[in-house]
């Protein structure tokens, strides 16, 4: 039977400082002068016009990505919060997580932002060493990186994600194992370390860089994943680690299929709608200056989940975790029976791709290699 997950909130703020070439997100490069008020008022009245998504459900996270959404000053995040308020309820655990560049941190500006209510920052550090990020575009040095860390410390945060990325342009094994042996030694409470691939409508795919051989790749990521495991990060998703209980929650209730609204220029949503016993995806306008404009809607379209889509979009985010989900959240989240996909769950099973556990659905160690060989089967 469909039930209502969690809901979570994720706020785009679509401006930095400088165009990654990497970067296939909606981002745009920033004016000297930020328009931070016209940008609140906005997401705030995307909020409102969203209202009836919420369906009497508290916030369980918020996550405010980019861009760069550090380059807004903390006032401005003060006002959003409160605003945010007068629409919807905070659980009282709610998980506010910033994305934050170190080429944008001021101690004071950081100080500020803890004392908002933002308990966690996601620091896109990507590398600590000059020539890979001179490569990527950064506009820090590894230097930086490593004092923004401290900044975030001296702020009050005391839960702190990094993200770093491997296989990049020339990137040997010994260049990949200090980077990350540098994070380790930061002692942040999460890693996201994942590997850099080429997407279309980005500088690196119109002119791509020389990047590791299949077999370096493969020796990254097995070297890594034994320096991270010794180093007490748990590999609970494909490129998340965490020290105990630090899971991500905003990111573990996209992989369990729960609900989540988006608000801000480029945002997604996926609500689940009791009532008409359905599931929406939702995407709003991409340009800001479209978004900000009084006379165009926020939403730029939406469609409705078909049922035969809804295993394979189930599956997508669930078998991500290495620990996978409760068998019964398939029915919870989807309204479809288990017979739906039992003969694809079975087929699965026989090639070893999926434990045979009658309580979970869970990748074997082979499944988490190889998930789009599972994700075929519906």
């Amino acid at each position: 039977m469909l039930t209502l997950p969690p809901l979570s909130l994720y706020v785009h703020v679509p401006w930095c400082i400088r165009k990654c070439p990497y970067c296939d997100f909606n981002s745009h490069t920033a004016s000297e002068t930020l328009p931070e008020k016209e940008y609140i008022n906005a997401l705030l009245d995307d909020l409102k016009a969203s209202q009836a998504a919420i369906q009497g459900r508290p916030l369980h996270s918020i996550f405010i990505g980019g861009g760069t959404p550090s380059l807004f000053s903390p006032s401005a995040y003060e006002r959003l919060f409160d605003g945010l308020r007068r629409y919807i309820a905070f659980s009282e655990s709610i998980e506010i997580t910033l994305e934050a560049n170190p080429g944008t941190f001021e101690q004071s500006k950081f100080t500020g932002f803890r004392k908002t209510g933002i308990n966690r920052l996601s620091i896109g550090i990507q590398s600590f060493q000059d020539e890979k990020l001179k490569r990527l575009g950064r506009i820090h040095c590894g230097e930086e990186a490593q004092r923004a860390v401290a900044m975030a410390y001296a702020a009050g945060f005391t839960n702190i994600n990094l993200d770093l990325m491997h296989g990049l342009p020339n990137q040997s094994l010994e260049d990949a194992l200090f980077d990350l042996e540098t994070a380790i030694a930061l002692k942040p409470t999460h890693l996201s370390w994942y590997q850099l691939t080429i997407e279309p409508n980005t500088v690196f795919y119109s002119k791509p860089p020389l990047l590791p051989e299949d077999d370096t790749l493969w020796d990254i990521q097995e070297a890594g994943q034994r320096l991270l495991a010794d180093g007490n990060y748990q590999h609970y998703e494909i490129s998340a680690y965490s020290q105990p209980d630090q899971s991500s929650q905003h990111n573990l209730n996209y992989w369990q299929f729960g609900d989540y609204l988006g608000i801000g220029a480029g945002a997604h949503g996926k609500i689940t709608r009791l009532a008409q016993g359905d599931i929406v995806r939702n995407w709003k306008t991409r340009l800001p200056t479209d978004y900000l404009n009084v006379n165009k809607p926020f939403e730029a379209g939406s469609r409705i989940l078909s049922r035969k889509e809804l295993p394979l979009e189930f599956m997508m985010n669930a078998l991500r975790l290495k620990k996978g989900v409760d068998r019964h959240s398939f029915n919870q989240r989807t309204g479809l029976s288990w017979n739906t996909i039992a003969d694809s769950i079975k087929k699965a099973q026989e090639l070893e791709l999926i434990s045979k556990n009658d309580d979970k659905l869970q990748p074997t160690s082979n499944g988490s290699l190889f998930l789009n060989n599972i994700l075929s089967m519906f």
